[in-house]
This record gives C-alpha cells, structure tokens and sequence, in this order.
C-alpha cells in the first residue's frame, strides 16, 4: 500500500483514502500568531482561520509571538473552529508544529491545548522539521531552515534529521511598517545565521549554507526577501513552495511516521484495538 493511501491524503480525482483508523483520524495543526491551519486525513486542508477569540465582545489573540499566552482561550478557539469537523466519536492522533526555542513548556501547553478535541495521543514536532519534510529535503544533510512567520522569525540548523542548534527573534512581518519593506527582517536573519555559524565548532553550519538555506512561512512570499538573504549571506537562499502552509503540509506527511510512535501504538491497543500498518 502506497504512503499516501496509509496516510489518507486527499488525492486529484475526487479520490478520497480513508484513514489508517476510522474512529482515529490523523490531525495536523500549525497553530500560529497570525493563523490557524489544520489538516484532517482523507479531507485535507479543513481549516485556515484567524487565530483569534472572542471573549465577552472582545477580540483576544491567544497566541502571541509563537507562544500559546492564553490556554483555556486557545482551546475554546480550537473547539469553535475545528469541533464540527471531527466525528463524534472520533480520537484524532494529533501532530501539532511548534517552535524549536519554545521549549519544553510551550510543548506541554500545546498538548493541553489540544485535549479539547479529545484527542488518542498528542504528538508535538518542531517547526523547522516539518518545514524540511515539506521540501522533501534529504535529512542525512545539514540544512538550514528559516522560518519567518507574522510575530516571529526562527532560524535552525537539522543535521540527521534533529535540530543541532537554532535562533529566533521576535520579529515578524506583522512588525513591518512597509508590507514590501524586509530589510529589517532580512538583516534579522543574516545576524542569526551568521552568529550560529561563528559559534559552530564543527563544519555543519558552513556545509548547510553551501547546501543553501531553505525559506518558509509568510515571510518567504515578500518578493525582496530571499535576495536580501542571499546579498548578506552569500549562500543561496530557496523558498519551499507555498511556504506558508509548508509547516501544516510537512506535519500532515509526517503522521504516516507518527503512527508508529510508542506513545499512540500503546494507546491503540486500548482505545481502538491493533493498528494497522
């Protein structure tokens, strides 16, 4: 069986593979200071909204800088957006992007976010790597991603498929007084690269910049930006395609892999039986 029908990614055609466990959907989320993105198997995209509340008239922003400030409003906003397209009975296995720098305590405030769609297992999963798995980039190679979002921009460095080292500023292109204007931003992440690549001991971030640096989030759709990457970091500089769902695209390919997880294949055994695959 082909990886896209084990997945259930929608396909051309009308063609619609189920998933892998009918009363366990897989669910990508790329909840973001600017947007919300979600992707449910065998439906695809279901959800690219605002990331916004609405408590007594006001409108909150519950993340804020890539960070969720505001738990219980958070999942009231996830409830609201995404409770109607879950099935009833249904235990979605859950991979949520966050931020590299974030931290352990962010990871944990996503999984608790996230408890409002009853999930079977919650699985968190830095940024950047769903940002190179989007690329279809070769994870035995060094690579640099940058990913600069609406309130922040975040630079790191994966070799072998793990995050080696990484740097981000609270910056985005919301901040810009100019929408067409990235010379700040630009100058933003040519500072971090250049800072990781002084620190870096060994050959990995020099290899990843001759690989060239991978481009994603909104950030990468401003026209000027990626040759003001290149003019500062004499590297080349690639924006991923569609680089601002590349996030959601890269988590909703990597939940095939998130299926074999220890934490949902112990989870199964109870909540659905023996999984398949």
């Amino acid at each position: 069986m082909s990886a896209v029908h084990r997945l259930g990614i929608a396909l051309p055609g009308g063609h619609r593979p189920r998933p892998l466990c009918p009363c366990c959907p897989g669910l990508a989320l790329d909840l973001g200071s600017s947007r919300t993105r979600a992707w449910i198997s065998g439906r695809g995209v279901v959800l690219d909204a605002p990331t916004i509340t609405f408590p007594d008239a006001r409108i909150v922003h519950p993340v804020q800088r890539g960070a969720i400030v505001d738990v219980p409003a958070t999942a009231r906003m996830l409830d609201r957006l995404l409770g109607d397209h879950m099935p009833r009975r249904a235990r979605p296995l859950v991979v949520v992007t966050t931020p590299v720098l974030h931290g352990p305590a962010h990871r944990e405030q996503a999984r608790a976010v996230v408890q409002v769609l009853r999930p079977r297992a919650v699985l968190t999963l830095p940024t950047a790597r769903a940002v190179a798995h989007a690329a279809d980039a070769d994870p035995g190679r060094p690579l640099l991603v940058a990913d600069i979002g609406a309130r922040l921009s975040e630079v790191v460095l994966l070799a072998g498929g793990a995050v080696v080292d990484a740097r981000s500023t609270a910056l985005g292109t919301g901040d810009l007084v100019d929408a067409d204007d990235s010379e700040e931003l630009g100058d933003a992440v040519v500072a971090m690269i250049t800072s990781m690549a002084r620190q870096d001991r060994t050959a990995l971030t020099a290899t990843a910049l001759k690989r060239g640096a991978l481009l994603a989030g909104g950030g990468a759709l401003l026209a000027d930006l990626a040759p003001r990457l290149v003019a500062g970091l004499r590297a080349p500089v690639t924006a991923v395609p569609d680089p601002h769902t590349a996030a959601l695209r890269g988590a909703a390919g990597l939940l095939r892999s998130a299926h074999a997880h220890p934490a949902v294949r112990a989870t199964s055994r109870t909540s659905c039986g023996p999984m398949s695959g």
